[in-house]
């Protein structure tokens, strides 16, 4: 896929709405577009979207095994708000297994090269399922959430999985996020009162203060380090 092709698909979302977007998508890629959403007050806005609207677009979710309960809490009550299903995709039982039993519960504690083994094995793996066949991922990525999202754009071409990746809400600030979510009562985590910015899984998560850099309760033990799991490197 070449970049004149990105651009024309650019061309044909320019001046739309989100959920217009979203629409356009599901209609030029049929069955082809999958959204992932971890619960996190993006991906709930862009859940409010598809649900609301009836877009076709398929919703998936990781579950690493690990998450907290109030992630859980949350995904009960979109389900149960929207009447909607959102497919759950789990890592291998046997990588998981060998894992824990050949590093124990916590490896990733002890050297980046353990954490990412962890993140591949709980969460890209399974994405990687998610997304087979796939035309079209769309996440709730925002630029301002780190240097390396600043870096990316709201609509890219992975060469890699050969994939479309859109980023509905880009250009959003974290207040914009809040304000909607406030607007049309939608379902929010509730560790995003108690100074959770970035949830993930819980033993890798913990509350930052307000105004530290969004990605600072992520893996905090690994100081300077590219705070990503995988999943949105460029």
């Amino acid at each position: 896929m070449n970049k004149m092709k990105v651009e024309e698909l650019k061309d044909l979302l320019t001046g739309k709405t989100i959920e217009e977007q979203l629409m356009k998508l599901a209609c030029l890629f049929p069955g082809k577009v999958l959204f992932t959403t971890s619960f996190g007050i993006e991906d709930q806005v862009i859940s409010h979207l598809i649900f609301e609207n009836d877009i076709p677009v398929e919703s998936a979710t990781l579950d690493t095994g690990r998450l907290f309960p109030e992630t859980y809490k949350v995904f009960s009550e979109t389900i149960k708000k929207y009447q909607k299903n959102i497919r759950v995709y789990f890592p291998d039982h046997e990588d998981v297994e060998n894992m824990m039993t050949e590093n124990g519960p916590f490896s990733f504690y002890l050297s980046r090269e353990n954490r990412l083994e962890c993140c591949r094995i709980r969460k890209l793996v399974p994405l990687n399922r998610a997304l087979a066949g796939k035309e079209c991922w769309v996440s709730g990525v925002r630029a301002s959430q780190s240097d390396n999202r600043k870096q990316m754009d709201r609509l890219e071409y992975d060469e890699e999985k050969q994939l479309f990746k859109f980023y509905p809400l880009f250009d959003w600030s974290l207040e914009d996020v809040e304000k909607y979510l406030k607007e049309n009562d939608v379902p929010y985590n509730a560790l995003h009162d108690s100074g959770f910015v970035s949830i993930g899984c819980q033993p890798c998560t913990r509350a930052i203060e307000k105004g530290a850099d969004f990605r600072s309760g992520r893996w905090w033990w690994e100081a300077g380090s590219l705070k990503e799991c995988g999943l949105h490197i460029k």
